[in-house]
């Protein structure tokens, strides 16, 4: 039988909402934190429980140079700042405008709760541990809604088993993913004058076309039954222009899709660009030529993708100096790069510039966990399988940018490989979602397959 110390009363703190029915307590899990360290502040008014267990996992998290060890001291930071002259296992105002609370949850044992996760699940694992510090608010506090908020789907599953409402970290998700920005639409039954027309002087009015309200640097496949052009809509002149088919690095387009991304790659007055689409469409080739193609308008060509380990063979575990460490996972940079390079004789000048470029570090691969608190200029960065990045990564790097620093976020938002990320709020959706109406950047999804008709099939049919 539960011990009287944890009976409830009567003069436990109850908060109200306006609505005059008491607020939620939400206990958060290590992955919310480590996923955004603001997160405490992202529950209106209502209270925060924080197990000990989560602090502990925070204090492994603390060293390192990776943007999950940015988010845990943060975190650590704040409930310094907050706990000043206060005791952790008091409510403590969180300080903002909204009149939240947070405590730590000290007691996990369970000792005196009729259900204890760890016996049930066999095994004392943080998880569990923190499955009993949510049981023990459930206990503590029967008049409030408790909820655990975990990015861990299988944690949530295993809430749900005993009886504790577990739902993820909603802040920053994109709730229609399907209606995601495309950056392209399609026109059809158009005059064949107007279209005479875009070919004829260049560019034409927006409502000539009907576009209302038109969207910068946004693509448009404009169609009538017997021609068709391909456009977009200008912010500096605010005009549609057509947009010709060009190479890029003696790579050629193959459709529509990737005539639009070469042009947003190759268009000085576009800073930021996303691609977005599946494997095989053409993300990395078309932007590895495109920056090739501008190698004397930057000093350097950056090159790189998130680090996401197999088994725990972490990045550290490797042997070797810090490039020898990256390079396995840059393989399908440097493929592409080959392909480029196989476009020209090994006597061409253009075949030995990617060589000569590589060896003199006009074109290196920089790894993502040392970019914080540096400045860049002047240079071309490619950031490949960005879907990995949390929205905060994401604003970390574009807020490293510099003078004459164009940089490009390539992925595939269905094939997340990080396990506390999903297609709603993992950066490359986040960021595509937020700025897609910026006069410097542009976006494209590439849908049709271009690397084999084998790949092609894997993609359609698996």
């Amino acid at each position: 039988m539960p011990s009287a110390s944890y009976k409830p009363s009567t003069q436990q703190r109850i908060k109200k909402t306006g609505s005059d029915k008491p607020s939620k307590i939400f206990v958060l899990d290590t992955s919310v934190i480590l996923y955004n360290h603001s997160s405490i502040n992202s529950f209106e008014d209502n209270d925060i429980a924080i197990p000990i267990t989560v602090l502990e996992e925070l204090d492994n998290f603390k060293k390192g140079n990776e943007i999950i060890n940015f988010e845990a001291r943060e975190f650590i930071r704040i409930i310094d700042k907050l706990s000043l002259n206060n005791t952790l296992q008091d409510w403590i105002r969180l300080g903002n405008s909204k009149g939240g609370s947070f405590k730590v949850v000290m007691n996990e044992s369970a000792e005196n709760l009729p259900v204890d996760a760890r016996k049930i699940f066999d095994e004392n694992k943080p998880d569990h541990r923190i499955l009993n510090a949510a049981l023990l608010m459930q206990y503590k506090y029967p008049q409030r809604k408790v909820i655990l908020v975990s990015k861990d789907i299988n944690l949530r599953l295993k809430a749900k088993s005993l009886n504790i409402p577990a739902e993820d970290f909603k802040t920053g998700k994109i709730k229609d993913i399907e209606g995601l920005y495309s950056g392209k639409v399609l026109i059809e039954g158009l005059d064949k004058e107007i279209i005479d027309l875009l070919y004829q002087d260049g560019f034409c009015e927006a409502n000539q076309l009907g576009i209302e309200n038109p969207i910068p640097n946004q693509y448009y496949i404009l169609k009538n039954t017997r021609t068709s052009a391909l456009a977009f809509f200008n912010p500096l002149t605010e005009k549609v222009e057509r947009v010709e088919k060009r190479s890029a690095y003696r790579i050629n387009p193959r459709n529509a899709e990737q005539v639009f991304a070469i042009h947003a790659l190759l268009n000085p007055n576009v800073r930021l660009v996303t691609m977005q689409g599946v494997a095989g469409t053409g993300k990395t080739l078309l932007t590895l030529a495109a920056a090739m193609e501008q190698r004397r308008n930057f000093k350097q060509i950056y090159l790189s993708r998130p680090i996401v380990p197999l088994s725990n063979k972490d990045i550290g575990y490797l042997p070797g100096d810090i490039k020898s460490k990256v390079n396995p996972y840059m393989e399908p940079l440097y493929d592409n790069l080959k392909f480029i390079q196989n476009q020209y004789s090994e006597k061409d000048k253009e075949y030995k510039v990617i060589t000569e470029s590589l060896e003199n570090e006009k074109l290196m691969i920089q790894p993502l966990a040392y970019i914080r608190g540096r400045s860049i200029s002047n240079v071309f960065f490619i950031v490949d399988e960005a879907q990995n990045l949390t929205p905060h990564e994401i604003k970390t790097i574009i807020t490293r940018a510099g003078e004459n620093t164009k940089i490009i976020f390539n992925g595939d938002i269905y094939q997340i490989d990080t396990p506390y990320l999903d297609s709603q709020s993992n950066g490359l959706s986040v960021l595509i979602d937020k700025v897609k109406y910026h006069p410097i950047y542009a976006h494209i999804r590439l849908e049709k397959g271009e690397r084999s008709e084998l790949a092609n099939l894997a993609n359609d049919m698996l």
